[in-house]
């Protein structure tokens, strides 16, 4: 799965546009190398977003197509 349509899955960003953008603007790393939006998530991936001033660093768990709001906290876990 991309990493723009993982981010807005887990709704650790709330649009896929901005998950995007920020792709696009080098605020996104994963593994420690910064990633273009078509980037393929893997688990045990290691995604750190930055926003503004404070970075959110996460652990991809689970790759799903289809998810409830209510499971999308399971997809990852905060480092």
């Amino acid at each position: 799965m991309r990493i723009d349509k993982y981010l807005k899955l887990s709704r650790l960003i709330k649009r896929r546009t901005v998950a995007n953008e920020a792709c696009d603007a080098g605020r996104v790393s994963v593994n420690g190398k910064v990633v273009k939006a078509s980037y393929e998530v893997k688990e045990g991936d290691v995604i750190e977003i930055g926003f503004g001033n404070r970075a959110v660093k996460v652990r991809v768990l689970d790759v799903k197509d289809v998810v409830r709001k209510e499971e999308a906290g399971g997809m990852f876990e905060y480092l």
